[in-house]
Parts: C-alpha cells; sequence; structure tokens
C-alpha cells in the first residue's frame, strides 16, 4: 500500500517562498501609497481648507513607481527582503508630503523636482539590480572601485567645475545641474573597504608578528586601507566639510570592528577621534563655529547667528508637542534649511512627538533588516558590504537626527529619503538595490536551508508511517 506524503518538489517550495515575499512588499506598498496619499489630503486641507484635486493622480503615480521597483524585485531579486522596499516608499513619499507643504508655505515648487528625482532613484534601483547579477562581482574590482571613489572624493576640487554651497565645496555643477560626487563615493569607498578586510580578515585579527617575546598584530595588512582612509578624510577636509568626515570615519572603524571583534581598533578609534575633532576645532573655521553653535547655540556669531536655525528647529519641534499642530496648520518653513538639513524638525512640528518617533523607528527597521541581511549573507565580502551600507543608512540618519536636537554638533548631512536632493536620493537608492541583492543571495540559501530540513522531516515521517521492518 502506497504512503501518501507530503512531499513538494523543489522548484514548487521555492516558488511558493518567492511568491509570499513578493506578496508582502506589494501588499506593504500598497498601505504605503495609501499613508502618503491620505497624509497629503489632509495637508492640502488643512493648508487651504479644500480637498486637493490631484490626490488620485498623485495615487496612480506612487502606484506606477512602486510597481516599477516591485516587478524589478520580482524578477531580479526575487529572494530579497521584502519590508524594506515598502519602508524607504514611506519615508520618501512622507520627504515629498512636507517638501510639498514648504513649497505652499514659501510659493517656491520644490516638490516637482523632487518628484523627478524619484523616479530618477527608482530607475537607479532597477538599473543596479540588473547590471549587479552577483554581489561577488563587485568584490573583483576592488581596486578600480578605489580609484573611482577617490576620483568622485577629488572631482568639487577640480576648478571651474566644483561649487561651494554653504561653506561645503561638495558640489560639482555643469549649468544648472548640480550633483554632490560624495553621495555615490560613500557607496564605492564602503565596498571597496568590505572587500579588502575580508581578505586580510586573519592578519587583522590574528597576532603573527612578535615583538619580543610576544605575539602582536602585523600593521602592515592595516597601512593600504589607512592610508586610503587618511586620503578620503583629508580631502572632505580640504572641502570644508565634517559630516561625511565623520560618516567614513564612522564606517572605517565600524567595519574594522565588525570584521575583527577586536576592541583595540574601537579603542584606537576613540583616540583618533578625539585627535581630529581637536584639530578640526581649532584650525578649521567651519567645524569650530558648528561646535560652538552645539555647546551654546544661543550665542550670536556674527553675521549669519548659526545657532538661530537650532533655536528656530526647537520652537518648531516644541509647538508640535506629542501631537503636533496638524499637517497643514503649521509654519516649518520659518526654520532655515528645513528642506534639507532640518526637515526632520518640520516634522517635528506638524507630526507632532508621535511623527518623528514613526520616521526614527522606520530607520531602525531598516538597521535592523540590513543587519539580518549581513547575517544571512553567504560570503564575508557580502557580511561586510551588507553591513556598511548599513552603516552608512544608519549613521546618517542619526547624525543628522542628533543635529537637530542638539544631541551632537550639526554635520551637514540630509535624512535619507527624506530631505530634498537630488543626488542623495539617487545614491541611496543604489545602496537599497545593492543591499538587496545581497539580501536575495542570502534569501536562496535560506530556502536551500529550509528545503533540505524539510526533506529530512519528510524522511522521518515516511518511516514513521511506514511502520518497523519484519
Amino acid at each position: 500500500m502506497p504512503v501518501m506524503t507530503l512531499r513538494t518538489p523543489q522548484s514548487m517550495r521555492r516558488a511558493r517562498g518567492v511568491k509570499a515575499r513578493r506578496r508582502t512588499e506589494l501588499g506593504l506598498l500598497v498601505l504605503a501609497s495609501l499613508i502618503i496619499v491620505g497624509a497629503y489630503t489632509l495637508m492640502v486641507l488643512g493648508n487651504t481648507s479644500r480637498l486637493p484635486s490631484d490626490s488620485i493622480p498623485l495615487l496612480v503615480s506612487l502606484f506606477l513607481v512602486a510597481a516599477v521597483a516591485h516587478v524589478a524585485n520580482r524578477v531580479l531579486a526575487p529572494n530579497a527582503h521584502a519590508v524594506i522596499l515598502p519602508i524607504v516608499f514611506l519615508l520618501n513619499g512622507i520627504g515629498y508630503m512636507m517638501i510639498v507643504r514648504i513649497d505652499l508655505g514659501t510659493g517656491k515648487h520644490y516638490a516637482p523636482l523632487q518628484a523627478v528625482w524619484t523616479a530618477v532613484g527608482v530607475a537607479a534601483y532597477v538599473i543596479t539590480l540588473f547590471v549587479v547579477r552577483r554581489s561577488r562581482d563587485l568584490d573583483r574590482y576592488r581596486y578600480l572601485l578605489l580609484v573611482g571613489g577617490v576620483a568622485l572624493l577629488l572631482v568639487p576640487l577640480v576648478p571651474h567645475l566644483g561649487a561651494n554651497i554653504n561653506g561645503a565645496r561638495l558640489w560639482i555643477q555643469i549649468g544648472s545641474l548640480e550633483f554632490q560626487p560624495v553621495e555615490l563615493a560613500k557607496i564605492v569607498l564602503c565596498i571597496f573597504f568590505a572587500s579588502y578586510f575580508a581578505e586580510k580578515r586573519e592578519l587583522l585579527t590574528i597576532p603573527t608578528a612578535r615583538f619580543g617575546n610576544r605575539l602582536v598584530l602585523d600593521p602592515r595588512p592595516l597601512v593600504p586601507i589607512a592610508l586610503a582612509w587618511v586620503f578620503a578624510i583629508g580631502v572632505m577636509s580640504l572641502e570644508h566639510d565634517i559630516g561625511f568626515s565623520a560618516l567614513l570615519f564612522t564606517l572605517f572603524i565600524a567595519m574594522l570592528w565588525v570584521t575583527t571583534g577586536r576592541t583595540g581598533y574601537l579603542v584606537l578609534g576613540v583616540v583618533l577621534f578625539a585627535i581630529g575633532a581637536y584639530i578640526s576645532a581649532h584650525y578649521f573655521a567651519q567645524t569650530h563655529i558648528r561646535i560652538e553653535t552645539w555647546l551654546d547655540p544661543w550665542k550670536v556669531i556674527s553675521p549669519s547667528d548659526p545657532g538661530g536655525q537650532l533655536r528656530q528647529a526647537w520652537y518648531a519641534m516644541g509647538s508640535g508637542g506629542i501631537g503636533g499642530t496638524g499637517l497643514g496648520l503649521g509654519s516649518p518653513w520659518l526654520i532655515p534649511n528645513v528642506r534639507t538639513d532640518f526637515i526632520f524638525a518640520g516634522i517635528g512640528e506638524e507630526m507632532g512627538l508621535l511623527g518623528s518617533t514613526m520616521v526614527v523607528a522606520a530607520f531602525l527597521l531598516i538597521v535592523g533588516a540590513g543587519l539580518r541581511i549581513a547575517q544571512a549573507a553567504k560570503s564575508e565580502f557580502s557580511k561586510l558590504a551588507a553591513t556598511g551600507l548599513t552603516i552608512i543608512i544608519g549613521f546618517q540618519a542619526f547624525f543628522i537626527i542628533g543635529g537637530v536636537v542638539r544631541l551632537l554638533p550639526l554635520t551637514g548631512i540630509t535624512l535619507p529619503f527624506v530631505s530634498y536632493g537630488g543626488s542623495a536620493l539617487i545614491a541611496n537608492y543604489v545602496l537599497i538595490a545593492l543591499l538587496m541583492r545581497i539580501s536575495d543571495e542570502g534569501g536562496t540559501i535560506a530556502d536551500a536551508a529550509e528545503k533540505e530540513q524539510f526533506e529530512k522531516n519528510e524522511e522521518s515521517r515516511r518511516a514513521l508511517l511506514a511502520g518497523p521492518r519484519r
């Protein structure tokens, strides 16, 4: 008598797991689109006392953009994480809604540009998934990526090409188009760090050099990577920027610690940070002003009073309270640089502590998902690359939010996916695409392990049903 089993063919089990992930993603994307349109409708209603006439076109546009990214995931990364893209989409939509709100208060038109940059960012996301079919392909071009990262850092220093905006020379200007190459450079350098650390992990972790009667870590493998890091920080200093300098420093030390697990590298990082902070505070005017403003924001430093934007941001968040003044009912445009550096304060005014906490929670979910992807990655390089990409997103959000609430000095970097800016938005979509590619590879391995366990369970079940042999 044949024994009935629940055994499922490999292809069917894998397809079922893929469909479940992608169905979850699609449902969350639809939910995020409805939340964005609902917030937009409330904002326009609160500002003009009329329902917006473009709510349906906005919803259709969101569905189309979400569908493009979702289909790309379904075709090019079917095993990728199901939650990251909807969270990114929600943050991007909230940022767009706030930029529209600020435009209504100032009479300017930055929101259409942000919508265009969002479409370009999603296109970059799809192209990245299409081009990078395997994460190990990036590992092969380690030093080519290093050269590219260095070139991206140096381009703003080229005369008649680089532009100085708000005291930092981070931009290149071609006609009316402005772009920050450092946004892409941070991703390229992260991949280089991951590739180099993965190859030199044992040399960086296990003592192999003799100093007297003791074995110590051989410092020679650390020399090339340290020189690359010093060069990057030096270029950032020449460009009068402390935000990306701090981000690159944090990325370097964090990835070195994750690679080796040695707390000595963290101690070294703290010492180097203290030395760098002292030098930059005393010899770089922009850093000195920002630290002075952080220590005493009520002190007026002529001629621009940089503490004024901090004070205005606090007044705005204070007036928002727990639930906010209401979408469309506040005055966020009174905060200087509210579209870029201080958009978190604008959210705090109109959406209150609850809305601000929601944004922070969204970034925490992205960080948690990124670390989960790193844990499940199939190779040492993939693990380090996923960790580094997650560090970039997490610490960039931490630096700017910490600066707004005066936990840290202001760094001048933008809030990922929320602040206005095309170069940052495109680069961050590329970053998420790389993270999804690593997640897809890890998800395939997880499916294989699940299948193997399923087969073992079915073998045991068949043996039990068949009974003892006579």
